[in-house]
């Protein structure tokens, strides 16, 4: 037998899981547990004959092989059970604890338990009543505060949306989920009212309310929601005497408050948002002393300031004059500038304050005369809580960020505040990579990061590892080409390891980059030496840009990690992970970037990103097909409008993309994708992808690998197969448009001239003397990209027969021969040595006295020596 159980005192939630569960597993039955809510129980007496329950005295008294566990972990044995069933948990609450072998735990963190079973009804298709749909989302709605608590998702709206289209009754709903006080509950409310105390622990505003009652008083959980929303506390716990033992309710509003773990401590359980516990032999106020300890080692700090600052600030002197802060405000991006002098706060500058001086033409006056006046600030660790406040008060959308030493360090403005709604609890801890670096990181690599990161600490500068680096380690990618960006002075960190462990420094002040070259004699003394150690690293100072107009390259200054990353190309490429401790390991993650590298999307920062900088256009093709990923459609729409702006690009940014290009694994799917963008058409009209040629991209491979050498660098292969069917006209504005390489432009022209010979290699009956005379001019890597790339297979067929045969043929004849023979030098040596290799490799002679037979008789013949 098989049957859906849930836990005692049964929600709303927890009876419809266990109906939902039922239409999951027909064969198994619903059974209610001993306790049920009022409200739960009220609606069963008007409405269970319509539903499938049994209660457990109602169970024939057979073997129970499985058990399907919903709303709940903890497993309230039935008769029939026996420590072999199989136990199948489907709860919304994460898994709490490791569970036994024959336990399996399925869940999502949704509203309601009710909505993961609902999916898959619907998932399904299969059918409802209008009484179940009723039920279903009386358990969705009681859960998620009628979809207002901080744990709905869209996916519970959804779920309840589909409930009434399938008839569920809101009237019903309303009725049962807002049911009447008993009088003993009613006496007990006020009284938890009246005695409610207000806690602040960490940040949190926590209620405590006691109480103390001579009479039963059911559902003491009820009185915790009325109280929860009369309050609005971030944590609430309801202590009551019941004379024999003491009962604690518990409930929060935030994971930071985990009321489970709370309970557990005095004996009871329960999950992060709610929670019970019964304690016995205790009185009241030893209990409420107790959990006071507890709250003060279990309660976590609130989301600090720290959390979602950005580091680093950019102020106004105040004689600064508006034009010149508009401009500098226009540059960088910034809605504001604190204006400082002699290291005090004197007020804020804003975009919008800008904005109304230079409308009236007062771009000479100092911002002092037009700032917003006034010394507020933030302190680093102060709570999210306190910044909103500081906020109201001031009127000012950016915040100056102060340390404990009242030095300011950082801004911090509305739209950090805005991206918290957004952003769960838990997502906004800095996730930690140090796992994963652990884990795929070479151990030299690692050591001298860790080593470089304390350095870092040393000068007070965090150090971080950015872009490609980071979004391969969380891809699982292997890629050890580190980028190092330090808020502070790159070249002044690559002297300082220098000085702690040797080697030298090599620095440009005006970009502010730095590379250190390690000493290995002076390196290894102060920390091991391994193969995979790098011999160098790059450094560079945190840093901001701006373009002065499109396609143009960018001004840089120098900024705070935030801005730096803000500049890159796309979300995915502006993950960093800081290196000093006790930062390491930390992910940083201010656009969104790991979510994009989760749903496979490459997107721009800005909608100008393009115009900025065009060439990122060619590197979203390029990411997209590296990674098998999208580009997202607002991103696409923002390409089809700068496409044409490649046009205005030099050749040489052009062409180190195209170098990129020819790098990847499979360059074909790019260029394929480069067409459908419109790329290859604004670089040339005639320029174009056909799909044919792929096959050719992958023979090519193939072909590379059974060399023991590449003829050329894979790059110059790909481009030169890709390009040899245009036409020469085209090859060659190609070429000059892009200002190749000498060595690429030659392969390019090779592959034109021997284009040009096809229908020569082609004729039938051709000898092998005239095949090498043909293909004798042209390099290795010129007939590879030629045979790979030849439509017609006999021609194909010729070249490799002259590659692997007639190439590597020799004749035993030479210059030195003929001098022998007393033929003066000049032009009929290389006639003569010609004709002597045409009749070997035809196979009309073989030894090296007929080639001197042959020879000997062309020297004395001359006439002879074009006619052999």
């Amino acid at each position: 037998m098989e049957v859906i159980l849930t836990h005692e005192h049964a929600d709303f939630d927890a009876t419809a899981s266990q109906l939902a569960a039922s239409k999951l597993f027909p064969g198994a039955v619903p059974v209610l547990p001993h306790n049920l809510n009022r409200n739960v129980r009220d609606f069963l007496v008007l409405y269970r004959s319509s539903l499938p329950f049994r209660r457990a005295d109602e169970l024939p008294r057979t073997p129970i092989e499985q058990v399907v566990l919903v709303d709940t972990q903890q497993v309230q044995a039935i008769r029939g059970m026996t420590p072999g069933t199989l136990v199948r948990i489907v709860d919304h609450h994460p898994r709490e604890r490791d569970l036994p072998s024959q336990h399996h735990y399925w869940g999502e963190s949704v509203g309601a338990t009710t909505t993961l079973l609902l999916e898959q009804i619907i998932a399904r298709g299969l059918t409802l009543t209008p009484i179940e749909a009723t039920l279903l989302i009386l358990g969705i709605y009681e859960d998620t505060g009628g979809m207002v608590y901080a744990s709905t998702t869209a996916r519970d709206l959804r779920c309840a949306a589909w409930l009434l289209e399938r008839g569920a009754n809101l009237e019903v709903v309303n009725d049962f989920l807002h049911h009447p006080l008993t009088p003993a509950q009613q006496r007990l409310l006020r009284q938890l009212q009246e005695r409610a105390e207000t806690f602040d622990i960490a940040g949190h505003t926590i209620i405590i309310a006691t109480a103390a009652v001579d009479e039963q008083v059911d559902e003491i959980s009820t009185l915790a929601h009325k109280l929860r929303d009369f309050f609005d506390p971030d944590g609430l716990f309801l202590i009551v005497d019941l004379r024999d033992r003491i009962q604690l309710v518990a409930r929060s509003t935030t994971s930071l408050i985990h009321v489970g773990a709370i309970a557990e401590v005095l004996g009871g359980g329960g999950h992060a948002r709610a929670a019970a516990a019964l304690i016995r032999q205790q009185p009241l106020a030893a209990v409420r002393s107790h959990l006071l300890d507890i709250l003060h080692q279990k309660v976590h700090p609130p989301i600090t300031v720290r959390q979602i600052m950005s580091w680093g600030v950019n102020t106004l002197e105040p004689e600064t004059t508006v034009m010149e802060a508009s401009q500098r405000m226009r540059r960088l991006g910034y809605e504001g500038f604190p204006v400082v002098e002699n290291d005090q706060l004197l007020g804020l500058m804003t975009r919008r304050e800008l904005d109304r001086a230079m409308q009236h033409k007062m771009g000479k006056v100092p911002v002092r005369r037009v700032m917003r006046a006034g010394t507020f600030t933030v302190g680093i660790d102060e709570s999210v809580q306190t910044l909103q406040k500081r906020m109201m008060e001031s009127g000012w959308g950016q915040m100056p960020v102060v340390d404990r030493t009242g030095v300011m360090v950082g801004i911090v403005t509305r739209t950090d505040l805005l991206k918290l709604w957004a952003a769960p609890e838990a997502a906004l801890a800095p996730m930690s990579a140090a796992l994963k670096m652990q884990a795929t990181l070479p151990e030299g690599l690692l050591l001298l990061l860790r080593q470089v990161g304390e350095a870092a600490q040393q000068l007070n500068n965090p150090l971080y590892t950015v872009g490609g680096f980071v979004r391969d380690l969380l891809l699982g990618y292997p890629n050890f080409d580190v980028d190092l960006v330090v808020e502070g002075d790159a070249s002044t960190l690559a002297h300082k390891l220098a000085a702690l462990y040797g080697g030298r420094v090599r620095s440009h002040r005006r970009f502010g980059t730095a590379k250190w070259i390690r000493d290995d004699a002076a390196f290894a003394a102060g920390l091991p030496l391994s193969d995979d150690t790098p011999s160098s690293l790059d450094f560079a100072t945190a840093r901001t840009e701006f373009y002065e107009e499109p396609t143009a390259l960018p001004v840089v200054e120098s900024s705070n990690v935030k801005l730096d990353l803000h500049r890159r190309d796309f979300t995915i490429n502006t993950l960093a992970v800081r290196l000093d401790p006790p930062h390491w390991g930390e992910l940083l993650d201010f656009y969104g970037g790991e979510r994009d590298l989760e749903e496979g999307v490459i997107r721009v920062l800005h909608s100008l990103s393009f115009v900025e900088d065009p060439t990122r256009i060619l590197r979203a093709a390029r990411f997209e097909q590296r990674f098998g990923f999208r580009i997202e459609p607002r991103s696409a729409e923002l390409i089809a409008e700068s496409v044409d702006l490649l046009a205005r690009l030099s050749g040489g940014r052009i062409r180190h993309e195209f170098d990129l290009l020819f790098l990847e694994r499979e360059p074909e799917n790019v260029l394929r994708r480069l067409q459908e963008l419109g790329v290859l058409a604004i670089l040339h009209p005639d320029l174009r992808w056909s799909d044919d040629l792929a096959p050719k991209f992958k023979n090519l491979r193939l072909a590379l690998t059974e060399l023991p050498a590449p003829p050329a660098s894979t790059d110059r292969l790909y481009a030169a197969l890709w390009l040899r069917r245009h036409p020469a006209g085209v090859q060659r504005h190609f070429l000059g448009r892009l200002h190749v390489t000498s060595a690429t432009h030659e392969l390019i022209e090779e592959g034109i001239r021997l284009v040009a010979l096809e229908p020569d290699l082609s004729v039938p009956d051709l000898l092998a003397s005239q095949l090498d005379a043909l293909l004798a001019p042209f390099s290795d890597a010129a007939l590879l990209v030629a045979r790979i790339g030849a439509d017609d297979w006999v021609i194909s067929k010729r070249i490799h027969h002259y590659q692997v045969h007639l190439r590597p043929q020799r004749i035993h004849l030479g210059g030195d021969h003929l001098r022998a023979l007393g033929l003066r030098p000049g032009p009929e040596y290389r006639d003569i040595l010609q004709a002597v290799r045409a009749a070997v490799i035809d196979g009309r002679i073989g030894t090296a006295a007929e080639e001197e037979e042959l020879a000997r008789r062309l020297m004395a013949t001359p006439k002879e020596v074009n006619t052999t």
